[in-house]
């Protein structure tokens, strides 16, 4: 079973936790384009649109009369074959959201912790305590960890955290989250991830009972033997 050093904001170490096989083992690429395609769909917002004949401006008055003048035959000025008419099935708002199945949401988010685990990307912290809600202060905590570029903070929960709230909001590319709003695009769209061990824990037990359970129904099911006919007794004859 593999294992992960806990730091402090300091910069020491303070432990190592355990990772589970379920959750930081096999990386789905397929699974996880397919999370992210999805995630960005559903953040799109939709709201291009045309106007028809009906919606643009101009007169609805018949040009000129049908037959007699050697024209083409023409009703209205908004007809589409004309300059500044309307489009024809042209874009409308609409949603790009899409059911996207719970079961393969989860194995995408295994397979991105897989991921930043295997590239060195991950960082757990016992935990966020801050003295004071500085943004200095929290920037000189992130360099004592080697935390350099984009990074995603993880916390248990950012309601009871004023201090980390206040303390990272103003920094450039960090953006923090609780763990049970992770999801893979955050994981893949910063360089690195940095965990408070509550919420690393917590997230890791939720993904590896869904991982047994998931394994557990792809097992076969015990073959039902067939039941023995059983043999008749010879019937005597009848004369």
């Amino acid at each position: 079973m593999a294992t992960i050093d806990i730091y402090t904001l300091n910069g020491a170490k303070a432990g190592t936790m355990e990772l589970a096989e379920e959750v930081f083992g096999a990386v789905n690429e397929d699974l996880l384009w397919e999370a992210i395609t999805h995630y960005r769909a559903a953040g799109r917002a939709g709201t291009h649109a045309t106007k028809n004949r009906w919606q643009v401006s101009g007169s609805g008055k018949k040009l000129w009369k049908q037959k007699g003048t050697g024209r083409a035959r023409i009703g209205s000025i908004r007809s589409p074959l004309w300059r500044h008419g309307g489009t024809v099935h042209g874009p409308q708002p609409r949603s790009y959201d899409y059911a996207f199945p719970k079961k393969k949401l989860l194995g995408a988010l295994r397979s991105a912790l897989a991921s930043k685990f295997a590239d060195g990307k991950l960082v757990v912290v016992n935990s966020f305590d801050l003295k004071e809600p500085k943004t200095k202060m929290f920037r000189e905590a992130l360099d004592k960890l080697k935390v350099e570029g984009t990074a995603l903070l993880v916390d248990l929960s950012t309601v009871e955290n004023k201090n980390l709230v206040l303390g990272s909001r103003n920094l450039d590319g960090i953006e923090l989250v609780k763990a049970n709003e992770v999801h893979p695009y955050h994981l893949m769209r910063y360089s690195q991830v940095v965990f408070s061990q509550p919420a690393l824990e917590k997230l890791q037990d939720s993904l590896k009972r869904s991982a047994v359970r998931r394994a557990h129904e792809g097992e076969p099911a015990a073959e039902k033997k067939k039941p023995t006919r059983r043999s008749r007794k010879a019937q005597p004859e009848v004369a």
